[in-house]
C-alpha cells in the first residue's frame, strides 16, 4: 500500500529508502507531488519541509501545467481581451494610427495590417513599457531594502520572473507588466533582496518580510496563477 501525506491542499506519495539521508521533493511529470524521505523521518518534519518549500511547490506545479496545457491562441481579432497590470483591455483592430499598436482609452489598438505579427507587437509595447514602469517602482523599494541596483533589463527568463545578476543589475521577465502591481511589487522586493542576500538564505527571507510583511501571500498568488501569464 503506497503511504500518502495530505498538507494543507497538496497530497504527496511518501517514497522512504534506506539510502536517504535528507528529505527530497519530486514534482513528477504528470504534476504528482512525491516526498522521498529516510526511513524513520517522523511526520511532522516532512510537515515542516512541505511548509518551507510551498513557493518552490507551487512554481513547479504551475510549470508542469504550462507544459500539459497549450497556452491559448491568441487570434488578434477585435473583441479578444489582452492583461495588463491586472487588468484585462479589449482589442481593437484599427485601419488607422502612428504606430502598430497602442492602449488609449481603455483599449488595445492594433493596426490591422500588423495583425498576423500582434505577439510580437504585444511583446514589443509589454516590455517597452515594462521598462519605464518597473524603474519607477524599484525605486520606491530601494530604499526601504537600502540597495542600489546597478542597473535594470526587461527580457524572456523562461519560467523565472526575475533575476539578479552579479553585476548588481535585476532582470525581469516582460510578462511581469501582465501582473497585479501588488504582485509586481514582491518579484521587485525579491530580487532587490538578492543584492543583500544573493541565496535564500534565513536573513534573505527575513529581509524581504522586514520589507513586505504580507509576502507570503503574495509569493503564494503568483506560484498559483502566474505560470499561465507567462505562457501568453
Amino acid at each position: 500500500m503506497t503511504a500518502t501525506l495530505t498538507i494543507d491542499d497538496l497530497e504527496f506519495e511518501v517514497r522512504r529508502s534506506p539510502r536517504r539521508k535528507t528529505l527530497g521533493i519530486t514534482v513528477d511529470r504528470q504534476g504528482e507531488l512525491i516526498i522521498n524521505a529516510p526511513p524513520e523521518c517522523p511526520s511532522a518534519a516532512m510537515e515542516e519541509f512541505v511548509r518551507e518549500k510551498r513557493f518552490w511547490i507551487f512554481t513547479k506545479l504551475a510549470e508542469k501545467e504550462i507544459l500539459r496545457v497549450e497556452a491559448p491562441r491568441r487570434e488578434f481579432v477585435s473583441g479578444e481581451g489582452h492583461p495588463y497590470l491586472g487588468r484585462s483591455y479589449r482589442l481593437l483592430l484599427v485601419d488607422a494610427q502612428d504606430v502598430p499598436l497602442k492602449l488609449e482609452r481603455g483599449r488595445f489598438r492594433l493596426l490591422r495590417s500588423e495583425a498576423a505579427q500582434g505577439r510580437a507587437h504585444f511583446i514589443s509595447w509589454y516590455s517597452g513599457h515594462a521598462r519605464s514602469w518597473l524603474a519607477g517602482r524599484v525605486d520606491r523599494w530601494t530604499g526601504r531594502i537600502g540597495v542600489e541596483p546597478k542597473g535594470l533589463e526587461v527580457r524572456e527568463l523562461g519560467f523565472r520572473w526575475g533575476s539578479c545578476g552579479a553585476s548588481g543589475t535585476v532582470n525581469f521577465h516582460w510578462a511581469t507588466i501582465l501582473l497585479p502591481p501588488r504582485i509586481v511589487d514582491y518579484i521587485i522586493v525579491h530580487e532587490l533582496a538578492h543584492l543583500q542576500e544573493s541565496t535564500h538564505t534565513p536573513e534573505f527571507w527575513l529581509l524581504v518580510e522586514r520589507t513586505m510583511p504580507d509576502f507570503g501571500e503574495r509569493r503564494e498568488w503568483l506560484a498559483r496563477h502566474g505560470g499561465r501569464l507567462v505562457a501568453l
